[in-house]
């Protein structure tokens, strides 16, 4: 049994894997904690998320003291601002947890990406260079050796699993960049009100354009340029994602689906539509991504939808976590 606290367990992704981590038989759930400035603190969660009424009635407590929050835990996953993950992971890092940090301040290699898109400075470059980019079908052996998984953001993830394996095959001409047209829903801003995300104040249009935090992440790991513009949709969760490419001359519908199957068949959380595409409804509340695409001469759409606080978040965390112990990649997550 491993004893686990979760930081920032008030927001959406850290309930919703509050309650993945509590039904797991692996993990003990030793404390949830916020920041000591939060006015959550000293709440029950499930005042909070009243969906864990009865199931997860633990207290807030306040993180006042990460050395002593360190003391006895083996696991400590992050549900932080990215500036507060840079600030306490090293301290339970050299306590010897393993992290899960579900913000972004390890995802990228690059000390001035967060300068330039987080707008602050970086102060682990060798933090930088141990973490694992916690993209679970695609890293699960570095998973298993690491201590410190950056988990990959929401819309990268569907991204990423959608266009590498046809990268990786060189199925694409990449002289026409791919093309992301990236929906979602509001829960991706976050918990804390704001009138800009406010339900009654969203009406779906692009936002972010060429500035998002994403898109350089996205770049960073496919290795390639793409165009990514983002929407904020009037539904609460999920994404989907509409990616269009130019297919390289000679390559058929067929072929697509054989580097699909070749990178998926086998992993359980992504699901493949050999016909049609994928909608929202089939994975809200899942924890999978699903995709799909359609050719038409050299021009390729494939589709990727997800949940953004479950394989965009929690899910993926606790996929990353079941990875790295060992256990069946799916504990918990049914």
């Amino acid at each position: 049994m491993l004893n686990t606290l979760i930081v920032g367990a008030s927001g959406y992704a850290g309930a919703e894997l509050t309650a993945y981590l509590n039904r797991h038989p692996c993990m003990n759930i030793t404390a949830l904690a916020v920041s000591a400035q939060s006015a959550d603190a000293g709440k029950l969660l499930s005042d909070l998320h009243p969906q864990l009424k009865g199931i997860v009635d633990l207290p807030l407590q306040p993180l006042v003291d990460v050395v002593q929050a360190a003391k006895g835990i083996d696991v400590v996953f992050l549900a932080t601002a990215h500036e507060v993950s840079h600030d306490i992971a090293p301290v339970f890092l050299a306590a010897g947890c393993v992290v899960f940090d579900l913000s972004a301040a390890f995802r990228v290699r690059n000390a001035s990406f967060y300068r330039q898109y987080y707008g602050f400075e970086h102060q682990h470059d060798d933090l930088l260079d141990q973490a694992v980019y916690g993209l679970a079908e695609w890293q699960s052996e570095q998973i298993k050796q690491a201590q410190l998984i950056a988990v990959p953001g929401c819309y990268p993830t569907a991204a990423q699993l959608a266009l590498k394996p046809l990268i990786d095959q060189a199925l694409l001409n990449l002289d026409q960049w791919p093309v992301i047209n990236a929906t979602s829903g509001v829960s991706g801003a976050g918990r804390k009100a704001n009138i800009t995300t406010s339900f009654c104040e969203i009406s779906l249009q692009p936002y972010g354009v060429f500035t998002h935090r994403h898109h350089p992440e996205i770049v960073a790991h496919l290795g390639v340029p793409v165009i990514f513009t983002p929407h904020l949709a009037h539904f609460p969760r999920g994404i989907l994602e509409t990616i269009t490419c130019r297919l390289k001359s000679g390559v058929a519908a067929q072929d697509v689906a054989r580097a699909y199957h070749a990178a998926y068949d086998g992993k359980p959380l992504v699901r493949l539509y050999d016909q049609g595409m994928p909608a929202l409804k089939a994975v809200i509340g899942l924890p999978f991504c699903d995709i799909g695409f359609a050719v038409q001469g050299e021009h390729l759409i494939a589709a990727a939808a997800e949940d953004n606080l479950l394989k965009g978040a929690a899910a993926q965390a606790v996929q990353c976590l079941n990875i790295r112990f060992g256990f069946p990649e799916t504990q918990s997550l049914f």
